[in-house]
C-alpha cells in the first residue's frame, strides 16, 4: 500500500500563505539592507574607507554583510538613529518658536497696543497721544514712517 505525501503546494490556502510569507520576509529583508545601508552613510565615527569597505561588503555579499553588520554594529545603529530623530524634533520645535515669535526681533500689532496701553494707564501719555499711537499701529506705520512734524513758530 502506497500512501500519498502532501506537500504544503497541494493546498491552496497554505500556498497563498507561503508565498505571502516568503514575500514578506523579502520586503522585510530590503528594508533591513537599505536602513544597513542608510546607517553606514548616516555614522560619523568612522572614515571614508571604512564607510566604502563596508558598504562593498553589504553590496556584494548581501546576506553575510548585512549579518555581519548587524553584529558588530548593530547596538550603535539604534544609538544614531535615537540621536537623528531628536536632533530633527529639536530643529523642528525651534522652527516654530521662531515662527510663532513671528519673525525675528519685530513685535506684533497686539503687542504694540499692549504696550501703548500700559503706558496711557501709567499716565505717561495723554488720550490723544494714546489715539494717535494706535492708530500708527493699526495702519502698518511706524513712528518712522510719518514726516517730521514742524512747529508752526519755527519759520520753516
Amino acid at each position: 500500500m502506497s500512501s500519498q505525501t502532501y506537500l504544503a503546494y497541494d493546498y491552496p490556502l497554505l500556498s497563498a500563505f507561503w508565498t505571502m510569507l516568503v514575500f514578506f520576509l523579502w520586503i522585510l529583508w530590503f528594508i533591513l539592507l537599505f536602513r544597513i545601508i542608510g546607517d553606514i552613510f548616516r555614522d560619523d565615527s568612522i572614515g571614508g574607507w571604512a564607510k566604502a569597505g563596508w558598504l562593498v561588503f553589504v553590496v556584494f555579499l548581501p546576506f553575510l554583510g548585512v549579518f555581519v553588520y548587524v553584529i558588530a554594529r548593530g547596538k550603535n545603529m539604534g544609538h544614531r538613529e535615537i540621536a537623528q530623530a531628536r536632533a530633527q524634533q529639536e530643529a523642528f520645535d525651534s522652527y516654530i518658536r521662531e515662527t510663532a515669535k513671528g519673525g525675528g526681533g519685530r513685535t506684533s500689532s497686539v503687542d504694540e497696543l499692549a504696550r501703548l496701553s500700559e503706558i496711557r494707564a501709567r499716565g505717561d501719555i495723554t488720550e490723544e497721544e494714546f489715539r494717535r499711537a494706535k492708530e500708527l499701529v493699526l495702519t502698518g506705520s511706524g513712528a518712522g514712517d510719518q514726516p517730521p512734524r514742524v512747529h508752526p513758530d519755527s519759520g520753516r
